[in-house]
């Protein structure tokens, strides 16, 4: 992402400020694991998506004086050549408007000192109240200068605070092509992923085994960390939809449903592949991997400009319960059993959510009882899946059998464009694959 990219944004939110008002945004603070050990830093992506810059211990103001004339500040930490030999490179604020291609930079360590006055006479500031409570202690600090200080220090306290997050988020679900780009990439290295995954699952393996194959994969080509807790879940363990203990056996007959995705440079990539852990479907593990198949076929045919997440998933629910009427799993006539959304036993989570910088990422649905309308540059994931209990009152073949399929795809002007389509789904190409695979191993 050049610089450039990240100038537009910043633009483009000052566009939408008033005269007379400044927005604040903060970094994410660092997070301690356990004793003398941090994860590993990631950073707030609100923040990362004005700056793209990756340090704690920062802030970023723009200031607009009115319709002609605006300002960027950063602070952040000073250069420390002791601290750096323990802990890493700092950027410093010499090197900060050049870098980040902001107007100056000032030490984090003086934003106390600094920010009522640069506050000072303002009408309006914007701040993500709520979101860190060190941003609302220094925020609240500076404006409680300005109102105690008085007119006699030649202090105006702004009269209005105010949240820049709805625009914010909105402008993070268009995405540009730079970021569709990126997007595109991590959704070929997580599909890579997951075909490493299929190649090397063998019965006895471990699911934690499966676990370190997908993030090595991710590791080879660029991506260091998966943009969110990787599940891999086999046999019954299928039925936990946000299963991560990711430590039981795969055993001989049963499926695996592997939900995984790299981040690769900010953003995310999100795949879910369900695969027999021998390389064969039995014949109710497959009638329940086509009825799923089928619902995700038809999802992403139906994804288009003017449709909505809510109408697709209807035709979605639609087509689940037709399978399982003829399965035997449901009984009844398909348009009362959706009336009395009789598939949720089965089918509990949504369709889609917004990908980006984070794997749900930030932006408006619509209301309960009317979609947002889908536009170009929206990135969503389609995601249908079918979750039987194994203690549900079903055929006992179809008991424990967990099934999701989800590809990542982008909305264009004629419909939309999967980024995630270099890793089969079709049963019938899973298992040639699979079959490929170990007879390789086994020579």
């Amino acid at each position: 992402m050049n610089q450039q990219e990240y100038l537009r944004r910043r633009l483009a939110l000052l566009d939408k400020m008033a005269p007379g008002s400044a927005a604040i945004l903060f970094a994410a603070p660092e997070v301690q694991r356990n004793a003398d050990s941090d994860y590993p830093y990631r950073q707030n992506s609100d923040f990362w998506y004005f700056t793209g810059f990756n340090e704690p211990e920062a802030a970023l103001l723009l200031i607009k004086s009115d319709e002609n004339h605006h300002h960027s500040v950063l602070f952040n930490r000073v250069r420390d050549l002791t601290a750096e030999i323990w802990f890493g490179r700092r950027l410093g604020q010499e090197a900060a408007p050049a870098k980040l291609g902001v107007d100056r930079a000032l030490p984090f360590s003086e934003i106390g000192e600094q920010l009522h006055l640069l506050l000072n006479g303002l009408d309006v500031v914007y701040h993500a109240q709520g979101e860190y409570a060190y941003a609302d202690k220094l925020v609240f600090a500076a404006l409680d200068t300005l109102r105690t200080g008085g007119t006699r220090k030649g202090f105006r306290a702004p009269a209005t605070l105010t949240d820049w997050r709805p625009w914010v988020h909105d402008m993070r679900l268009f995405k540009s092509p730079a970021e569709i780009d990126i997007l595109r990439r991590a959704g070929e290295i997580s599909a890579l992923a997951h075909t490493r995954a299929m190649e090397k699952c063998r019965p006895g393996m471990f699911e934690y085994q499966l676990e370190g194959e997908i993030h090595h994969e991710f590791n080879r080509h660029g991506a260091r960390y998966p943009s969110y807790n990787t599940i891999v879940g086999s046999g019954e363990n299928a039925c936990i939809l946000h299963y991560t203990e990711n430590e039981c056996q795969m055993r001989d007959g049963d499926l695996v449903l592997i939900d995984a995705g790299c981040e690769y440079q900010g953003y995310a990539g999100d795949i879910t592949r369900t695969f027999p852990v021998n390389g064969k479907f039995t014949p109710a593990q497959r009638a329940i991997y086509d009825i799923v198949l089928e619902s995700e076929v038809r999802a992403i045919e139906m994804f288009a400009p003017g449709r909505s997440i809510r109408e697709v998933n209807e035709e979605v629910v639609r087509i689940m319960l037709r399978g399982l009427i003829k399965l035997g799993i449901l009984q009844g006539d398909a348009d009362t059993l959706f009336a009395e959304q009789a598939h949720r036993k089965f089918f509990m989570h949504g369709l889609s959510h917004w990908l980006g910088m984070d794997v749900h990422d930030v932006g408006d649905y619509g209301t309960a009882d009317r979609g947002r309308p889908l536009e170009p540059g929206m990135v969503l994931t389609v995601e249908p899946g079918l979750y039987i209990a194994p203690d549900a009152d079903v055929p006992p073949e179809y008991r424990g059998i967990g099934i999701r399929i989800e590809d990542d795809i982008v909305i264009t002007a004629t419909g939309n464009d999967v980024l995630t389509g270099n890793v089969v789904k079709d049963p019938d190409d899973i298992e040639a694959l699979m079959a490929k695979a170990a007879a390789g191993y086994a020579s």
